[in-house]
């Protein structure tokens, strides 16, 4: 590492990094480049086998705004910070306060960069069946979350990836997961 220098460190820390990349056939070359760490995160898709329903909720995300997103809302699996917490505990915090769902077993399916070109995070991904009991409480998210929760048919999910209207990675990645592993057949 030739040099680290902070350039942000306001809710996430924005570093620009110095390095000399050692190449394949034995030269280098000198790479600069700015990564985000945000910590890493934990993504649940809440699925229904009986109803063959899937819980995704719609909220507010600026960065889409700012390219092209009309209304900045954008449809996704529940998902947090791991916030030290084990990726476990993550899922299950933020299925209850997205969506008022107390969370029992979770499966870990896989783990996933979502943009190692400039951010550090990797994303824990989970699945969990659900029943109308486990709604415990309103959901809706925190302090400064505006969440709404969608209870959607599993066909109609997959068929809002093919519209556009689902445009979330995470999102994509966990119902596709769903459909390959035929848990709505």
């Amino acid at each position: 590492m030739i040099s680290n220098k902070v350039l942000s460190d306001h809710w996430a820390v924005l570093r620009q990094y110095t390095y000399d990349l050692k190449r394949h056939n034995g030269g280098t070359v000198r790479q600069m480049r700015e990564v985000y760490d945000r910590g890493n995160g934990a993504t649940l898709l809440l699925y229904s086998v009986e109803k063959k329903t899937v819980v995704l909720i719609r909220q507010f995300r600026i960065p889409t705004y700012l390219n092209g997103n009309r209304d900045g809302l954008l449809i996704e699996t529940i998902a947090g910070l791991l916030d030290n917490d084990a990726p476990e505990d993550c899922v299950r915090r933020e299925a209850m306060e997205e969506t008022g769902f107390e969370v029992g077993q979770v499966t870990k399916v896989f783990e996933a960069y979502m943009s190692p070109g400039g951010v550090t995070e990797i994303i824990h991904f989970f699945a969990a069946p659900y029943t109308n009991s486990q709604k415990v409480a309103a959901g809706g998210g925190i302090e400064d979350e505006d969440i709404e929760i969608l209870e959607l048919p599993f066909q109609q999910a997959l068929e809002m990836i093919k519209s556009g209207e689902i445009k979330d990675g995470k999102t994509i990645m966990l119902l596709q997961y769903a459909q390959i592993q035929g848990w709505m057949n």
